[in-house]
């Protein structure tokens, strides 16, 4: 099975653009998400949790108007209600992320990216 790279992708973010400039510089051309432009679901959030051994609030950008705004810090919150967070609010993720049919990253510093080949 083929090892394709996906990158969780907003291009107004320079880390993010960073991550997918290293990955093409290492010849990787990866199947690119504008997380922002396409509806991730609930399928997808589960498994890059999973790859990265994560609970929903390492994923999230906890600066972000929607995190504060609705007390997402809230310890109370299920991983299902943080994740239909994310899903409502896709500003929420992290990014960049890479992820393989086995892993995933977190691409901060965009350099980790590496790790994902």
């Amino acid at each position: 099975m083929e090892n394709r790279v996906t990158i969780f992708h907003n291009p107004k973010c320079s880390k993010s653009r960073e991550a997918l400039k290293i990955l093409r510089q290492n010849n990787i051309e990866p199947l690119i998400i504008e997380y922002l432009e396409t509806l991730l679901t609930a399928e997808t959030l589960q498994d890059i949790l999973e790859k990265l051994k994560a609970n929903p609030r390492d994923i999230m950008r906890k600066k972000e108007k929607p995190f504060i705004e609705y007390n997402l810090a809230n310890e109370t919150l299920t991983k299902s209600e943080l994740i239909d967070a994310i899903i409502k609010h896709p500003i929420l993720l992290e990014r960049p992320i890479a992820i393989t049919n086995k892993k995933a990253i977190i691409g901060r510093p965009p350099q980790a990216v590496l790790n994902i080949i």
